[in-house]
C-alpha cells in the first residue's frame, strides 16, 4: 500500500479525549466564535487531533492536575497548514473586524502578525502544540486566568503581572504543570505550550481535523 505524503500522514496522531478521558474540549476554530468570526478551514469535526509523542505527555499533565481538583480544557492543537492560510487571508481582507470588539480590541488588525500573536507558518501544524486552559472541578466553571484565550494583548502574556494574584497563580499552575512534561510555553500566549521534544520539528501537516484522517 502507498504510503500518503508526508504533510497528509497521519499514522502518529490521535483523539486527543481517545487518549485522555479527562480532558475538556472547546475547539473554537470549528466554531464561529473566533477572532475571525467563521468556522476555520480545515476544521471538520469539533476534536483536538495530537501526535501520539504529545498526548502521552498531556496524559501526565491531567493526572498531576486531575489530583488538585482541576480538568485541562483544550481549545485547539493540530492546526492544518490549510487553516493557516485562512488566518493569512483574513489577515490581508483589512475591512473584516467584525470580532475586534471580542478578540483584539486594543490593537490594529495588522499588527496582529507583527506582534505575535497568528503566525503565517504555525507549530501547530507539527501536530504537538497545544492551546488549553484549566477547568475547576468543584464549581464545573472554566478557571479565570486574567484574559479569554485568544484575547490579542500584553494583558495575555504569562508574564503580565497586573492582574489578581489568584489568576496569575493559576497561569503558574498550568505553566508549572506543562513544563514539568516537556512543554515550552510562548512568550505571548498564557494558553501555548509546545512539546520541546516533538516528533516532527519540520513537517507542517495538512490533512483535516477529522477522525477519519487518522484511518486515511
Amino acid at each position: 500500500m502507498k504510503r500518503p505524503e508526508p504533510e497528509m500522514d497521519a499514522s502518529r496522531f490521535v483523539v486527543m479525549a481517545d487518549y485522555i478521558p479527562s480532558i475538556v474540549q472547546e475547539i473554537r476554530y470549528y466554531s464561529t466564535y473566533n477572532f475571525i468570526g467563521d468556522r476555520i478551514d480545515g476544521y471538520e469535526e469539533p476534536i483536538a487531533l495530537c501526535t501520539l509523542d504529545c498526548a502521552r505527555a498531556l496524559k501526565d499533565v491531567a493526572a498531576e492536575l486531575l489530583v488538585l481538583g482541576y480538568r485541562l480544557k483544550v481549545f485547539d492543537a493540530y492546526r492544518p497548514k490549510t487553516a493557516v492560510k485562512h488566518f493569512v487571508l483574513w489577515g490581508i481582507e483589512d475591512t473584516d473586524q467584525r470580532m475586534k470588539q471580542y478578540f483584539y480590541p486594543d490593537i490594529d488588525k495588522t499588527d496582529t502578525f507583527k506582534l505575535g500573536y497568528i503566525a503565517s507558518r504555525s507549530s501547530h501544524s507539527r501536530g504537538s502544540t497545544v492551546d488549553l486552559s484549566l477547568l475547576n472541578m468543584d464549581t464545573g466553571h472554566e478557571v479565570d486566568m486574567g484574559s479569554p484565550f485568544d484575547l490579542f494583548g500584553e494583558i495575555s502574556h504569562p508574564s503580565y503581572t497586573a492582574i489578581t494574584d489568584e489568576q496569575y497563580r493559576m497561569r503558574m499552575l498550568l505553566r508549572n504543570s506543562m513544563m514539568r512534561a516537556g512543554f515550552v510555553p510562548y512568550e505571548c500566549e498564557w494558553w501555548h505550550f509546545t512539546l520541546a521534544d516533538e516528533p516532527y520539528p519540520d513537517t507542517y501537516f495538512e490533512f483535516p481535523v477529522t477522525r477519519s484522517s487518522l484511518r486515511a
